[in-house]
């Protein structure tokens, strides 16, 4: 489940700082656009990012033979038609500075893939649910909206990976707290997290590993909304906030009042892949794995990862249909 972020005009101060102190060389997410160098890291290890409707995004070359095997109907419409959620998470997708623009990682990353593919995309924001629900329709050809690959959603979607799916726990920046990497380390703290997510499971298992060896229980705590969790960190009501690493990385870098003290797979003891995702067996995910791979290869990926402060989620290859998280 993603988190949710406000729109950014209370960052915009902050953004303008970056900006005149810093090289900017990207925005920040990938999936439909893309275009510019890599970010110069600012001073909390994050780069500068750009919010402004000019994404100047990184492209891809088309590659006539990966084109050829796109099905004759998306083929002979001449667009890649892409479901994503339309809620605004930065750095995945939300609004840019105009409130119309759509940009993030997500977008930048199907713009490579359109490209490859030689058609013109056609992004489709929509609410979590409908996305799959359209997918599933063929109303959408596909959805990049940091979908994680799972055993349950196999039955009824094709995947073809693009990022490892990364937690990580969000601490204030002057807490003393500095490194996560076990349940021993959470022992008696007060950890925010959103209910009905991955990572609320990590957490729940791991509070009976401590409690089973005697240690201290952790102390849970929900709340409304992301501003609510820092709100609560700030004020030292909770520890730490466990979230999707890529909202977490970008909170770090746009504001400046908190830190990342532990990274974890999202799927906790087991490898976890966010995935584009389509109809199964609607012919189009070798395409999108082919195309996936061949801006793997030729180095856009890897620059639409760094200039929105993601490239420790790179992955060396995109794969179709792997292990996903187990069926609960």
């Amino acid at each position: 489940m993603s988190v949710r972020y406000p729109r950014l005009r209370a960052v915009l101060p902050i953004l303008s700082a970056l900006v005149a102190a810093l090289v900017l060389a990207g925005c920040a997410g990938p999936d439909p656009d893309q275009a510019p160098a890599p970010p110069t890291p600012g001073a909390s290890g994050q780069g500068a990012v750009n919010t402004s409707p000019d994404q100047q995004r990184i492209r891809a070359p088309k590659v006539d033979a990966i084109a050829a095997e796109v099905p004759a109907a998306i083929r002979a419409r001449g667009t890649l038609v892409v479901g994503l959620d339309g809620k605004g998470t930065p750095p995945l997708t939300f609004h840019a500075d105009d409130d119309r623009t759509i940009i993030g990682i997500e977008p930048d990353i199907a713009q490579l893939v359109a490209d490859t593919l030689g058609l013109r995309l056609d992004v489709q924001p929509t609410s979590w649910e409908n996305l799959f629900l359209a997918v599933e329709s063929g109303q959408y050809d596909t959805g990049f909206s940091n979908i994680t690959v799972t055993e349950e959603r196999k039955d009824k979607y094709d995947f073809a990976t693009y990022r490892v799916d990364t937690v990580a726990f969000e601490a204030a920046k002057n807490s003393p707290i500095q490194h996560v990497a076990q349940p021993s380390d959470l022992a008696g703290r007060a950890v925010a997290v959103s209910a009905g997510t991955n990572q609320e499971q990590i957490l729940l298992r791991w509070d009976a590993k401590n409690k089973a060896a005697g240690l201290a229980p952790m102390k849970i705590q929900y709340y409304q909304s992301v501003g609510d969790y820092y709100l609560a960190l700030q004020s030292g009501r909770i520890d730490l906030y466990l979230g999707p690493y890529p909202g977490s990385a970008y909170h770090v870098a746009v504001k400046g009042e908190t830190k990342i003290v532990g990274q974890i797979s999202g799927g906790g003891d087991i490898t976890a892949d966010i995935a584009a995702m389509t109809k199964k067996d609607n012919g189009l995910v070798k395409p999108l794995n082919d195309a996936l791979n061949a801006v793997i290869k030729n180095g856009a990926y890897a620059q639409v990862l760094q200039r929105w402060n993601l490239s420790n989620e790179a992955v060396p290859s995109s794969q179709v249909n792997p292990p996903g998280l187990p069926r609960t």
